[in-house]
């Protein structure tokens, strides 16, 4: 599997980053985690193949990790003509919630006949998912956002990829990171206590707690991005590129 950080910022772009949006690369197709308000713009920087993307999994319903979603859909519709199926699959009111923000940013866009398959799923917190070729199981996180904030776990071709969302410390993150090849983790700030987020601190005080083979910090701050020569872990940045 590979895995390409397409958006590694914040809400904000600190730092110059687009917002969430990681692609894992399968056999058999694309996943998308998350797809922030920028992602389309991320995806054509990096050369994505839209229409080789199949599965779109959403942490939050926030816009830095799904205001992407109407964009990429319209550009399916509109410019990348596609044909093939795409599944998007999210916390509970995914549906209403997205039709809610088509219908703010392109009037009558949610109401228009696709010309290809279109199928939203909506998660339970802790129960495993098919989707395709992956199998998806959300842990439900803190972070209010009108809606139950996951963090996820993926498993495909034999590996496992887990991801924080946004969230501050719940004991829900050690199974969701239990034996991962890769943990990719919220950094908001490197100790500023922000409630619903996580600092770096924070994690450290739980690392003992955390089996992941392999951590990457992600979604930081600009208080962050100024002191990662005291990180000892990896940190994204966009373009990065994992081999699994």
């Amino acid at each position: 599997m590979r895995v390409r950080f397409l958006g590694s910022g914040d809400a904000f772009g600190s730092g110059g980053r687009f917002n969430t949006c990681i692609q894992l690369e399968t056999e058999t197709g694309g996943v998308l985690i998350d797809c922030g308000a920028s992602s389309l713009v991320a995806m054509r920087r990096f050369g994505v193949a839209l229409n080789a993307i199949r599965t779109i999994v959403i942490s939050h319903l926030h816009g830095d990790h799904f205001g992407g979603l109407p964009f990429l859909i319209l550009d399916a519709q509109l410019v990348s003509r596609r044909e093939g199926p795409l599944t998007i699959a999210g916390p509970p009111g995914l549906e209403a919630r997205l039709e809610e923000t088509m219908e703010a940013l392109f009037p009558g866009s949610s109401k228009v006949q696709r010309r290809f398959p279109l199928e939203l799923v909506e998660l339970a917190p802790g129960g495993r998912r098919a989707l395709g070729d992956i199998a998806v199981t959300p842990f439900e996180v803190s972070h209010p956002c009108a809606a139950p904030p996951f963090a996820l776990r993926l498993e495909a071709g034999g590996k496992v990829v887990s991801y924080s969302g946004d969230t501050e410390w719940t004991d829900a993150l050690v199974p969701a990171a239990e034996a991962a090849d890769l943990f990719i983790v919220e950094a908001y700030f490197f100790e500023k206590p922000v409630k619903f987020h996580l600092s770096y601190r924070t994690l450290l005080d739980h690392l003992e707690a955390l089996t992941p083979k392999r951590i990457v910090l992600t979604h930081m701050s600009a208080d962050m991005l100024g002191r990662l020569g005291e990180v000892r872990h990896e940190a994204a940045e966009d373009g990065m590129v994992i081999e699994l």
